[in-house]
Order: structure tokens, then C-alpha cells, then sequence
């Protein structure tokens, strides 16, 4: 079980794996991928200010049928609770994505070296 962040989902959605490693791409093709709520929610405002052009549930249901993405429905008292401990970020989507993949101790690829630089098993490259 791997999480994934945002910008991700969005990458496979497009098609764009060639912005991917090659580290991130065995990770894709050889575990089972989730996402946090919050990378839903994220979606839909990326929508709203036009920093994607789809809706997050067209996004989703693609790649829920592409590659077998699932949503976690992870407690979210504990995902809060471990957010509240994520003090080295005030970017809420990114505080409550990694406090999830904490929660479920796995891994998260992300691009993001801020998440990558808290985050012991945040993977790139």
C-alpha cells in the first residue's frame, strides 16, 4: 500500500508518467495506490481556481478504472491528531495528506521536497 500526492494523481491523469522516476514508476506498478480525502478535496479546488480542467470525481473514476486507485477512509481523528503534530508546514492539504500516510505507516511519493524533508518515508527518487 502506497500513497500518492496530489500532483500525481494529476500527472497520471494526463498521461504525463515521463514526469515520474523510474523509482516512482516500479512503486506504481507493484503496490496497491491510495489517496487521502484530502487529495480529493484538493482536486476540487485546483478546479475551482482553473489549475486543472476536470472535476476531481472524472480524475478519479479514470484512474479508479486505469489503475486500481482506492481512497483511504482512514479515522480522521487520528489523521487530525497527527496533523496537529505536522508543524513545519501551514499548507493544509499537505499537513493532513502526510499526517495520513504517518497514521498508516507508508509510504508517500511526492515530488515536493518539503513534504520529502519531514516526512522519513516520503520517496521520489
Amino acid at each position: 500500500m502506497i500513497f500518492i500526492d496530489t500532483h500525481i494523481v494529476v500527472w497520471l491523469y494526463a498521461g504525463l508518467t515521463e514526469k515520474l522516476t523510474d523509482k516512482v514508476v516500479e512503486l506504481i506498478e507493484n503496490n496497491d495506490l491510495y489517496i487521502s480525502n484530502m487529495v480529493r478535496l484538493e482536486l476540487q479546488y485546483l478546479y475551482e481556481i482553473g489549475r486543472v480542467t476536470e472535476n476531481p470525481d472524472t480524475i478519479l473514476d479514470e484512474l479508479f478504472k486505469a489503475i486500481g486507485l482506492k481512497i483511504s477512509f482512514m479515522d480522521t481523528k487520528l489523521v487530525f491528531d497527527s496533523a496537529l503534530l505536522q508543524s513545519w508546514t501551514r499548507d493544509a492539504f499537505d499537513r493532513l495528506i502526510t499526517a495520513e500516510a504517518i497514521v498508516m505507516d507508508t509510504f508517500l511519493i511526492t515530488k515536493d521536497k518539503k513534504i520529502r524533508g519531514n516526512y522519513d518515508k516520503a520517496v521520489w527518487s
